[in-house]
């Protein structure tokens, strides 16, 4: 067979250039400390490697948004126990007022103590996030989300909370208007009150439920719950009261005790009177809703305590209601505040499983792309050694031509 001498040099130069592309690959490959640089050099691992990149951006992503609502949820948490504080300081003020011994002056500087506290929770219900916004705002607000309107304080922002923009719900923001304007009236289960009337130095208790099974509270939707009415008799010198659901008499005449409770019968719930109540004076008992404001607490109760004409039933009676619907808000309050280092305690779980996913992605990224080094260095070793043996070969094939012969 007769091999020319161009086939034998076009054979050694091309030998030569794939060689030297397969060296110069190699040592890329060892610069990068990747195996694939270009989705060409191995499409199906490119596509992993893109796929495993994008989840590490979403994770990225997700990181920023819990952050974000880490630091909502810290400063939220703050600003309720600042104000869980402000009505504990609230509360003790309203039980120095039920002092007996107090003139109506000891009193009313006792409301000016709760109108300073009550102006100091309205900013703090108004404090801002640091960012434009408000820890109160809900859904957003770029302006105060509470203002004090003359009929009382009234929510202005939207109702909710904000969320951040993750995989998982985080939150941005506290739900204003359930925080401060939706706590349960009364004991949670029914409210009390006494008729403005009344005549007697009496007062009610808000009551406890004796047996939950029998209370006709909350009622079905669509049905009026009812309402209860305790009347007084006084007859010769003997006090009786009569119990009435809705106008009709559940019982009648039955002798009143101040130490005893106020049954209402086949119902659960039992109330206290405490006091001299006099002929024709009325309680009335109701359902409970979420519709107590903390400001339209504390307005009550000031503008009680600025009142003159109260005798000691009606001020035992507004001072029981105060505490009572106190009592409520703080509950409510509190509930808030554990649902922000709630809110906080699941955020930790949220980035542990992010951080999970993206050293996942991370891995199988570096499963489809990256370089086992020992044995890319053993291998441009070899290229190495190949080229270098294919110059030899190249420049022993340049002296095999016939000029060579001739010249020699």
């Amino acid at each position: 067979m007769r091999i020319s001498t161009a086939y034998s040099f076009d054979s050694a130069i091309s030998n030569l250039q794939k060689r030297q592309t397969d060296l110069t690959e190699a040592q890329m490959q060892l610069t990068t400390g990747k195996r694939v640089n270009n989705a060409s050099d191995d499409p199906v691992a490119a596509a992993r490697a893109e796929r495993a990149l994008a989840t590490m951006s979403r994770s990225d992503a997700n990181q920023r948004g819990l952050e974000a609502s880490r630091n909502a949820m810290t400063l939220g948490a703050g600003v309720l126990r600042d104000s869980v504080e402000l009505l504990q300081q609230a509360r003790e003020s309203l039980v120095a007022a039920g002092n007996g011994s107090y003139s109506d002056a000891e009193r009313q500087s006792l409301a000016v103590r709760l109108k300073e506290i009550r102006n100091q929770l309205l900013s703090v219900a108004n404090r801002s996030d640091g960012s434009g916004g408000f820890v109160f705002g809900g859904q957003g607000s770029s302006s105060p989300p509470f203002i004090d309107a003359p009929g009382g304080v009234q929510f202005v922002g939207q109702g909710g909370q904000a969320q951040g923009s993750s995989s998982e719900n985080v939150n941005l923001t506290v739900d204003g208007d359930l925080v401060w304007l939706k706590a349960k009236t009364g004991n949670g289960v029914f409210t009390t009150s006494a008729a403005t009337t009344n005549t007697g130095s009496s007062w009610i208790s808000p009551g406890t439920v004796s047996t939950p099974n029998q209370v006709p509270y909350p009622a079905a939707a669509g049905v009026t719950p009812p309402t209860y009415t305790i009347q007084f008799d006084v007859t010769g010198g003997v006090t009786t009261y009569s119990v009435l659901e809705d106008g009709n008499a559940l019982s009648s005449g039955v002798p009143y005790s101040t130490t005893s409770g106020i049954v209402i019968p086949g119902r659960g719930m039992t109330v206290n009177v405490s006091g001299t109540p006099a002929t024709g004076d009325t309680f009335t008992i109701g359902q409970s809703s979420n519709s107590l404001s903390v400001f339209d607490t504390l307005d009550k109760v000031i503008a009680e305590l600025n009142t003159n004409t109260l005798n000691n039933g009606q001020i035992q009676q507004a001072v029981n209601n105060g505490l009572s619907n106190m009592d409520s808000v703080l509950g409510n309050m509190m509930s808030a505040e554990s649902a922000a280092g709630e809110t906080l305690n699941r955020l930790d779980g949220i980035e542990g499983r992010i951080a999970t996913l993206k050293l996942t992605a991370q891995t199988d990224r570096s499963s489809a792309e990256d370089l086992d080094m020992v044995e890319a260095i053993s291998a441009f070793q070899s290229k190495q050694t190949g080229y270098d043996a294919a110059l030899k070969s190249y420049s022993m094939v340049q002296k095999l031509s016939l000029f060579q012969y001739v010249n020699g």
